[in-house]
């Protein structure tokens, strides 16, 4: 994976593939890059493709204090920025989502479409805030394997298979306890994005997977009906990271979500 320095800090990101129009992919909370690997190969025969490791997983060092918003956000744009790309289609999934809104407010110049994936637009409750900072002291005293127990049976649908299991355990053993906890703290901080909906006129694609028990097919349904001309599209069966469960229907809806818009 290439490496950029950033604010003294070590960025890894996947650039693969060629063509006319960039796709970033915004990975969602606690993998990295890698589970877009399947999104990676379907994409890259026809578009560019770039996607970073936010700080504390993968490939990419942690940083000090928490992992805004608009601090991945400014990561992003950054390595857009040096790889001369002036415009993308924008992917979030989860966290990535929280990361594409902040990035739309910041930049909406930059932002050629978007894929908002099993993610939401409203901010943590106090409730919801606690208990981040109450996971982000757990992960750095008990490590990345209780990390890994405590999120799995809410990542994934009831019928994942052992294989995307292991997948997903093996991305989250790729990351560490302050990153994760940095991650954490950062979601708690987060803005409401409800309000940036309404701002949004590009192409956008809502898609959620129908056994998501984080971000239920009801927010992807509100935020679809928020957003002028959004396509909504739900995956059967399929939990929170829904790429990864359904990796042959969502690259078919994000492919024709992709393909069709206007060159």
């Amino acid at each position: 994976m290439p490496i950029l320095e950033i604010d003294g800090r070590r960025v890894h990101f996947v650039d693969a593939g060629s063509g006319p129009q960039t796709v970033l992919l915004l990975h969602a909370f606690p993998l990295n890059a890698r589970m877009w690997d399947a999104q990676v190969s379907a994409l890259a025969g026809r578009y560019r493709v770039i996607a970073p490791d936010v700080p504390g997983f993968g490939g990419s060092a942690g940083g000090d204090g928490a992992s805004t918003m608009s601090r991945l956000a400014s990561d992003a744009l950054e390595v857009l920025a040096r790889l001369g790309v002036a415009r993308a289609c924008v992917v979030g999934l989860s966290m990535g989502g929280y990361v594409a809104f902040e990035l739309f407010r910041r930049r909406p110049d930059v932002v050629r479409a978007l894929a908002l994936c099993d993610t939401r637009a409203g901010a943590d409750t106090a409730e919801g805030a606690t208990g981040r900072e109450a996971f982000a002291v757990r992960a750095i005293e008990r490590g990345l394997p209780w990390v890994a127990d405590e999120l799995l049976p809410r990542l994934l649908g009831p019928r994942a298979s052992a294989g995307v299991v292991a997948e997903v355990r093996a991305r989250i053993a790729e990351g560490t306890p302050a990153g994760v906890a940095a991650a954490q703290r950062g979601m708690a901080l987060r803005p409401d994005s409800t309000p940036t909906l309404a701002q949004i006129r590009v192409p956008t694609l809502v898609l959620v997977g129908t056994q998501d028990v984080l971000t239920p097919p009801a927010e992807s349904r509100r935020m679809a009906a928020a957003i002028e001309g959004a396509r909504l599209v739900e995956l059967p069966g399929v939990g929170h990271l829904s790429n990864l469960e359904a990796p042959t229907e969502f690259n078919r809806a994000l492919g024709t979500f992709l393909d069709g818009l206007p060159s």
